[in-house]
C-alpha cells in the first residue's frame, strides 16, 4: 500500500558493437562492479547491470551477446 513501486520488468538496452564498447567499471574502494557500454566517440558510459559474481557476468554476456574476452575493465 505505502512505499515505492517496484519494477516488475527488465529493460534490455540495445547494444551496437559498431559504436559502443562493452566495459566493466570497478570501484577500487568498495569492489563494486557495474557492466555497461561506453560510446566510442563521446566516451559516455551507459550502465546495463550490476555484477556481483561470475553468474551475473555470464548473464550479461548472454543477454548482450558479448564474449568475456571483449569486455574491458576500468578502475
Amino acid at each position: 500500500m505505502f512505499g515505492r513501486k517496484r519494477k516488475s520488468h527488465v529493460t534490455v538496452q540495445p547494444y551496437n558493437p559498431k559504436t559502443q564498447i562493452p566495459v566493466i567499471r570497478a570501484s577500487i574502494c568498495t569492489g563494486e562492479q557495474v557492466a555497461g557500454f561506453k560510446d566510442r566517440e563521446t566516451g559516455k558510459f551507459t550502465e546495463a547491470m550490476l555484477i556481483r559474481g561470475e553468474q551475473n557476468l555470464g548473464e550479461f554476456c548472454t543477454r548482450y551477446e558479448v564474449k568475456q574476452e571483449d569486455i574491458k575493465k576500468e578502475w
